[in-house]
């Protein structure tokens, strides 16, 4: 092997130019508020655990206050009582499904209390300094042809017109998770009879599945201008030159006859959720429009090219796809474990954020039903300081380290004698 570039190639981290847009700021505490959609706290671990990886610099925390049946009302009664006592920057709201009773009540009445109910949680919050993300409501499993006029998208219409007059931000929700369940409905379509078809909704055709939860937090991460990409590198395999680093430092490139090594450090790491999870993104755009974690790598000889991170396989490519760019975020050469490192890095990401949220409702739990004993208040100490002790292991977990590339050139296995 022959060094064309040494440990001299540096390229300066380039930032994303849509990562300062991104509505969730350094040292910003950050509330959900909502109703049992919410309180299932998947599409809000989501959040939780893709900001971590890819703003690994700003120091974020997440709480959760759904309630299951509650109303924009309870909502505004229980924030001061819930919601405050976080001290949050951002408060991110959504309800308007059991405000009308799933449909049942759907009339004036409820519009009205439904609207005056947002109205008192932006003034509270505004009061505060709390900036407020007004969210339309998750979809119910109505048929999406005909659900655009429908009196709860309507009336989340005119609250996220009333949160906006206030100054304040409004995600649609709705529309953007109905975008996504036209595409479901649409390949189910092409399903036999028999075949079981995907959905993104409980039997009740209104509580969410995960694929449902996934597509609300998609929704959400758009509405906070999430970045669709997360770094991307581009180098010439027979010259060695870094062409592209974006949002990473890319140094000690080696090139040789089907060879090519380098490391990565990068400044956020892409969004993974455990084994398989991957393939929801069919449907849910993560991958192209969230997670962009792109390796690009020209002028490699003909064949097959096996990509190995930190010792991980990654993945197995032909020279001409590794030279049109290909997006490593969740590939791996066993379907069984996670490709690169950051890949493992985000497992273990998700498992202390759902530690954190296993304690919350435990202390929950504690308050709710045992209200006069002494639990609540004796878990009450042990329990903060146990939340600040998984916060500082997120951060920890979250913090993107120097990754060796090795990229090399796989003999094609020679044939069997009959």
């Amino acid at each position: 092997m022959r060094a064309l570039v040494g440990t001299l190639v540096v390229l300066l981290v380039q930032g994303n130019s849509r990562a300062a847009d991104f509505a969730l700021r350094d040292g910003d505490t950050v509330v959900f508020l909502g109703d049992s959609i919410t309180a299932a706290r998947t599409y809000g671990k989501i959040i939780e655990n893709y900001t971590l990886l890819r703003f690994p610099e700003r120091k974020l925390r997440f709480f959760n206050e759904g309630w299951g049946g509650d109303t924009a009302a309870g909502g505004l009664a229980r924030l001061e009582r819930d919601v405050l006592p976080h001290h949050p920057t951002v408060v991110i709201v959504a309800y308007g499904t059991n405000d009308i009773g799933w449909g049942l009540k759907a009339d004036d009445e409820h519009r009205k209390i439904y609207l005056d109910a947002v109205r008192g949680i932006v003034t509270a919050c505004k009061k505060r300094k709390i900036r407020v993300f007004l969210c339309s409501a998750a979809i119910t499993g109505a048929d999406p042809a005909k659900s655009e006029d429908s009196f709860l998208q309507k009336m989340c219409d005119e609250g996220m017109a009333l949160a906006r007059r206030e100054g304040e931000q409004a995600i649609d929700v709705q529309r953007t998770m109905r975008t996504i369940q036209k595409r479901v409905w649409a390949y189910n379509e092409k399903l036999r009879p028999d075949q079981k078809k995907t959905t993104l909704h409980a039997a009740d055709g209104v509580h969410l599945n995960d694929l449902g939860q996934l597509a609300m937090a998609y929704a959400i991460l758009k509405g906070l201008n999430a970045p669709a990409e997360v770094s991307s590198v581009s180098l010439d395999a027979q010259t060695g030159k870094v062409k592209r680093a974006q949002n990473c430092k890319i140094t000690e490139v080696v090139t040789g006859e089907g060879r090519v090594e380098f490391t990565r450090l990068d400044g956020g790491l892409p969004f993974n959720y455990g084994l398989f999870y991957a393939l929801n993104f069919a449907f849910v755009p993560v991958g192209s429009e969230l997670n962009g974690y792109a390796l690009t790598i020209e002028n490699l000889p003909e064949g097959k090219y096996e990509v190995q991170a930190e010792g991980r396989g990654v993945g197995h490519f032909p020279a001409r796809l590794l030279a049109q760019g290909v997006n490593i975020a969740s590939t791996t050469t066993d379907a069984w474990q996670p490709g690169g490192p950051w890949n493992a890095q985000a497992n273990i990401l998700q498992s202390l954020t759902d530690a954190r949220h296993q304690l919350a409702i435990a202390t929950l739990q504690a308050r709710t039903y045992l209200p006069r004993g002494e639990v609540p208040g004796a878990l009450q100490k042990p329990s903060a300081q146990t939340d600040e002790e998984l916060i500082a292991m997120q951060r920890l977990v979250a913090r993107p380290r120097p990754y060796r590339f090795v990229v090399r050139k796989v003999e094609p296995m020679p044939e069997k004698k009959p």
